[in-house]
């Protein structure tokens, strides 16, 4: 089976790439399963109905998140609706809305959990995300066939740490939150797909999605400033994984980046 993981989504460009990009790419590349990180899809800043609806109407089947999730108000209205198919960071404390973990069933019947974690280092406040990984994938085992871990992070040692940590245990565990794609894509011993960062679906000709002016100015100046998405260069950029359901353990990784035309 194959799964497309997908970097951060970012404002209205991010949702678009998407939006014509995912279903032919589905179909010529036989993609069985998507997930995207859709913490900035709103805006460049957290996520709401709408905006998480657009991806799963555009062929995203789990959509997870970090530290900009509760950025947008909206979003506690689907945490506490019956969708599922939001997540945030598992290791978030038990009091904060939302869940971190999910199973969902593909096309064929097959039982793909995804797990989303929160690093620490350079990040928000959260719980141990390794003692989370064990955790929850332990009781995972049992009732999925393929299960997938989206840790959302700053620091690559310790993504890179994760993946060593889980490697033979889950089919892939792929980075986020940087926007940058690194060049590290590879299957390690156990089994485990890996990548430290998946990159960035949105505008390339910016920083990290931004108007590359605006950061220049507030970096020159050190005054605080109003961030607003770019809009150049748009592309959507993951990791295609190849998985074998009956071990539940990768065979093969795949860079991917499509682009969108910039407009006339």
């Amino acid at each position: 089976m194959r799964v497309l993981m997908l970097g951060d989504v970012v404002g209205r460009p991010g949702r678009r790439v998407i939006r014509e990009h995912l279903g032919p790419l589905r179909e010529e590349r036989g993609i069985d399963f998507v997930v995207a990180n859709g913490e900035n899809a709103a805006g460049g800043a957290g996520i709401t109905v709408k905006t998480l609806n657009d991806l799963l109407a555009s062929g995203v089947d789990v959509v997870t998140t970090g530290n900009h999730v509760y950025r947008q108000r909206d979003v506690l209205n689907v945490f506490k609706s019956d969708e599922d198919r939001l997540l945030r960071p598992a290791n978030f404390s038990a009091r904060s809305a939302g869940n971190g973990q999910v199973v969902r069933e593909d096309a064929a019947g097959r039982r793909i959990a995804v797990v989303n974690l929160q690093s620490r280092v350079f990040m928000g406040p959260s719980e141990d995300p390794f003692a989370a990984a064990d955790e929850i994938v332990t009781e995972l085992t049992s009732r999925s066939d393929v299960i997938l871990v989206d840790l959302h992070g700053e620091a690559t040692s310790e993504k890179k740490a994760m993946g060593y940590f889980l490697d033979g245990r889950v089919a892939a565990v792929v980075g986020t939150h940087t926007h940058v794609p690194t060049a590290d894509a590879c299957v390690l011993p156990g089994g485990t797909a890996y990548v430290t960062d998946l990159g960035m679906c949105g505008p390339h000709d910016s920083c990290l999605g931004v108007e590359k002016e605006i950061v220049i100015r507030k970096f020159v100046t050190g005054m605080p400033a109003r961030f607003t998405v770019a809009s150049g260069d748009v592309r959507m950029q993951g990791l295609l994984v190849d998985v074998d359901p009956g071990t539940g353990r990768a065979t093969g990784v795949e860079r991917i980046e499509t682009c969108l035309p910039d407009p006339e």
